[in-house]
């Protein structure tokens, strides 16, 4: 008798744990069991593929290097913002991103 009352038992756990059960309604009639639930993916969260933090992050990675060329202090004239997915020093066609007390020149392809 224990066996069949064990069995019955993980019977019941399989069957919450992997089919959907939905009671539309207030009667009992419009019961609907499915085997799996259907996949719903959040637009929005980073490690979605179609995020938008997700694409910035990795078109960042790709198009952002350093160059070797770091100065002491930025030329005249230079505007901080956000620019190609990052937040960079723009001094006329070129950028500059903050690298401890210095700046390095980045290229952006």
């Amino acid at each position: 008798m224990k066996t069949v009352v064990r069995v019955f038992a993980f019977a019941l756990v399989v069957a919450f744990t992997c089919l959907d059960v939905n009671m539309e309604g207030s009667d009992l009639t419009t019961l609907t069991v499915r085997a799996l639930p259907p996949a719903e993916a959040e637009i929005g969260r980073p490690l979605t593929p179609l995020s938008y933090a997700g694409a910035a992050r990795r078109t960042t990675r790709r198009v952002v290097r350093r160059t070797n060329v770091y100065l002491s202090t930025l030329p005249a004239g230079c505007v901080y913002g956000a620019y190609h997915g990052g937040y960079y020093y723009r001094c006329g066609s070129l950028y500059y991103a903050k690298s401890g007390a210095t700046y390095v020149q980045v290229v952006i392809e």
